[in-house]
């Protein structure tokens, strides 16, 4: 007994220390859809190297708008040139990779007037993109994971409710993700109140574009503790520019990635991994591949 206890300890040690690595292991989530070189989906989901894909973007809805997405080289939703990608999304999603439909941007005319625009805005996206039903589903039959908010304009009222129509859907079967990406400075202007309900799994604060909170300003790890300990979501990823052209500020070098700033951040338990914009950025420098593994 003695003898046979003492042979298992080392093989237990290791499970826990499995267990414990385990527990800080992230993944990266990639947005797609905004740069007709990159890639197609499926492609983007078969490099193995991604855990969620945004679909970007959605960047006409609410307040009378009518909805339309927006692409840009990849098809043509006025003729339901989109509807091909059906196929593709599934075969992401038969990887394991969750498949979200972002709305908002940098650039579009979204904004939310009112609480029953906000529900109707979470009824059309319900039976457009996720389980519901309708004739004129933008990326046809396939039923997305969820919604990414990525509010950088419009109004800054409603979010929250958009937030709990939407979440309510969870109840009609498969449940619906809840995802945004927020900037850094906290808290975020349009979104603060719609992360302060809880209904958010995945966060993906955008340290870039931001040098008060961003890498270069040395107040990053200071900003990512404020935002994991301050905002109820499952887990929380930091976003960055894939490569220095992808955005105007806020880059960092694979290198201080892997070293400096990975180990001081992946102890909090709501670590979730990295968000890179974009996927056409990724495949020109490399980025996730030369990072994936500390991830």
């Amino acid at each position: 007994m003695a003898s046979n206890l003492s042979s298992s300890i080392p093989f237990l040690l290791s499970v826990i220390l499995i267990l414990v690595v385990g527990t800080n292991a992230g993944g990266i989530a990639i947005y797609w859809g905004q740069n007709g070189n990159e890639g197609t989906l499926a492609q983007t989901c078969a490099t193995g190297k991604y855990a969620f894909v945004n679909i970007a973007f959605l960047p006409t809805f609410g307040n009378g708008h009518k909805p339309l997405i927006n692409l840009a080289g990849h098809c043509d939703p006025t003729t339901s040139g989109c509807t091909r990608f059906s196929s593709e999304i599934k075969s992401c999603q038969s990887r394991g990779i969750k498949v979200m439909l972002s709305i908002g941007g940098g650039a579009g005319s979204y904004s939310l007037s009112s609480t029953d625009d906000a529900r109707q805005v979470a009824t059309y996206l319900w039976n457009n993109f996720l389980g519901g039903q309708s004739s004129s589903r933008p990326l046809g039959a396939a039923v997305l994971d969820g919604i990414d908010f990525d509010i950088e304009g419009g109004t800054t009222q409603h979010w929250d409710e958009l937030a709990r129509f939407l979440s309510q859907y969870s109840k009609q079967g498969k449940k619906v993700y809840l995802t945004a990406a927020p900037q850094c400075p906290f808290p975020d202007a349009y979104m603060g109140a719609a992360l302060k309900t809880g209904l958010f799994d995945y966060v993906w604060v955008q340290f870039y574009n931001n040098p008060p909170c961003q890498y270069s300003s040395g107040n990053l790890v200071k900003y990512w503790n404020q935002w994991t300990t301050s905002i109820p979501a499952t887990k929380f990823f930091l976003g960055l520019p894939a490569s220095p052209k992808a955005a105007g500020s806020g880059f960092i070098p694979a290198a201080d990635l892997t070293s400096k700033v990975l180990p001081a951040i992946k102890g909090s338990a709501k670590y979730g991994g990295v968000m890179l914009w974009s996927k056409y950025y990724d495949d020109q420098a490399g980025y996730s591949s030369s990072i994936k593994s500390s991830v």
